[in-house]
């Protein structure tokens, strides 16, 4: 995720996408196989309802960048290599061997010989190739895929089992974005077929799941593939308990979603407020399942190129004037750790000298503005400087409990006399509108991953959007570097050395770590997650009604 990143497609309203999809949905069955049609009409055994927290403005993986869509997409999908959800490590998926050539250039992947999509299409070498050339051409307008091939140049199909991706540079996070669901492999024949518009109702994979409709904003189904058995070691074979059938529901409001899961109206429900999962802790019922996400914390980027965040020492101050362990208190209940960098702690390349940075003192965070000039006029409440007040806009999206923690910074500094002024948007093209604009201080963005590359899209002098500003030969290179080298000692180093450029220029606001807080009922088994932290391994889930 990026969790909070979502693409704006060209369709302009839910209602114009709902349209398209009862239309899709009539298409994709006449377009199924008869293997499909059998299968949808049977019953399901093992229905489920999962419920989801938001409504990506499109499930195309190749399109979007939510975290939300691979939830149920990631077992839709197969990738040429996966993660293990342990280890890490990278782990055969479509593609049963990978060599990397010595200069770090070329990748060759033989793939198996095995695997049929969903649509009775065989995956050869032009599928991996139908895939690329998706991805790749500019009118998909891709937020993420495109970005998670890094220097990408060009293809050879060598022979249709065998297929090389030739890059520009050396880029080593090109594994860790083939194992992801964004480059996920799609039967030629579906994406021939339809636009990027339309495709996202029409998705076929060779994964464990199939999507037989979608309909926006009111649900996702999928149902299992019984042809499927080519999975790596961690999917597991499916029992007389394994879930066949997977209603996806959206649950936007949060006060929404522990009510379902108490009433048995979904099952497995993610993002649960820390209030409700407390609740939770005691119940026979139901089950908690916190789940520690890699990559980025939840923060807030300064602009550097905005008064008076233009001044470091500003920003320095403000990190220091915040009580990030009261915040974490009072929002996440303790669920969460407070966060000190740039990273999460569970990502693998975070460096633990981040938490010496900025410990909490707001005595000399007021010093510290007092030498800058600032001071609180008599009878007013608020520091000034020339005259003018120390007003700082701080743009708040409303996923991911950014509104609450927002509310508690302007609280906190507000009582140090420093004034904030909260500007809510809608979704991510608010997002990126505001940011366009440049009329802010602060604003909260953030992406999820194992690689610490991601942190290149973020803080790079070339990244756009320009999040922060800010432009640093010594950290574009300690970036750029740490995005070629193969060597993982040596990326060690150089992203330790990007991370602590990052905090000494006081580039972000850190707050807490992610933690999803998903809730499931006692009936459902084998609930785990992958590597990435939010996809669920939905190919491993059971459902024992009888249960309780």
């Amino acid at each position: 995720m990026w969790r909070a990143l979502r693409r704006i497609v060209l369709i302009p309203t839910l209602i114009g996408l709902t349209v398209l999809a009862l239309i899709a949905t009539v298409v994709f069955g006449l377009a199924w196989n008869g293997s499909q049609k059998v299968l949808a009409a049977q019953q399901a055994q093992n229905p489920i309802v999962y419920g989801l927290t938001l409504q990506p403005t499109t499930f195309d993986p190749y399109v979007g960048s939510s975290s939300e869509l691979g939830i149920a997409l990631r077992s839709v999908y197969d990738t040429l290599v996966y993660r293990d959800p342990t280890s890490r490590q990278f782990v055969p998926g479509l593609a049963s061997k990978t060599e990397v050539s010595s200069d770090g250039l070329t990748y060759t992947f033989t793939l198996r010989q095995d695997v049929t999509f969903h649509d009775g299409t065989a995956f050869d070498a032009h599928a991996v190739a139908a895939m690329l050339d998706r991805v790749t051409n500019p009118k998909t307008n891709s937020q993420k895929a495109v970005f998670l091939l890094g220097p990408f140049d060009h293809y050879t199909i060598v022979d249709s089992y065998t297929i090389q991706l030739v890059l520009k540079q050396p880029f080593a996070p090109l594994l860790d974005g083939l194992a992801q669901v964004y480059l996920g492999i799609a039967s030629p024949k579906a994406l021939a077929a339809y636009d990027t518009d339309l495709y996202q109702f029409h998705q076929v994979g060779t994964g464990p799941f199939m999507l037989t409709d979608y309909v926006p904003g009111d649900h996702l189904t999928l149902r299992r593939n019984p042809a499927y058995h080519w999975g790596p070691a961690f999917y597991h074979l499916p029992t007389s308990h394994a879930v066949d059938q997977i209603t996806f529901r959206f649950y936007l409001d949060p006060a929404t979603r522990a009510p379902a899961l108490e009433s048995g109206e979904a099952q497995v429900m993610g993002e649960l407020s820390p209030t409700d999962a407390l609740l939770f802790a005691g119940s026979t019922t139901l089950k908690l399942y916190p789940q520690a996400v890699p990559g980025m914390p939840l923060q807030f980027l300064f602009n550097t190129a905005q008064p008076p965040t233009d001044q470091l020492a500003v920003r320095q101050a403000l990190i220091q004037a915040t009580n990030r362990t009261a915040i974490v208190d009072a929002v996440f209940q303790q669920f969460s750790p407070v966060a000190y960098g740039p990273l999460n702690a569970v990502t693998p390349e975070y460096d633990t000298r981040m938490q010496t940075f900025y410990p909490f003192d707001s005595v000399k965070a007021l010093q510290a503005l007092s030498s800058l000039g600032y001071s609180v006029p008599q009878g007013q409440k608020v520091l000034s400087k020339g005259g003018q007040p120390l007003h700082l806009v701080m743009i708040v999206p409303p996923w991911g409990f950014h509104p609450e923690v927002a509310q508690q910074i302007q609280s906190q500094w507000r009582e140090l006399g420093i004034d904030v002024e909260l500007r809510q948007v809608a979704n991510y093209g608010g997002l990126l509108a505001a940011q366009k604009a440049g009329d802010y201080n602060l604003l909260a963005v953030n992406d999820f991953g194992v690689d610490s590359s991601l942190l290149n899209r973020f803080y790079s002098s070339a990244a756009s959007p320009a999040w922060t500003h800010y432009k640093s030969a010594d950290l574009d290179a300690a970036l750029s570097q740490g995005a070629q080298t193969l060597d993982p000692a040596q990326r060690l180093i150089l992203y330790g050395n990007a991370q602590q450029q990052i905090m000494k220029q006081a580039l972000l606001l850190p707050i807490r770590d992610y933690v999803n807080l998903n809730g499931a009922s006692a009936q459902i088994g084998q609930l785990s997650y992958d590597a990435y932290g939010w996809f669920p391994l939905l190919a491993n889930l059971t459902y024992e009604p009888s249960a309780n």
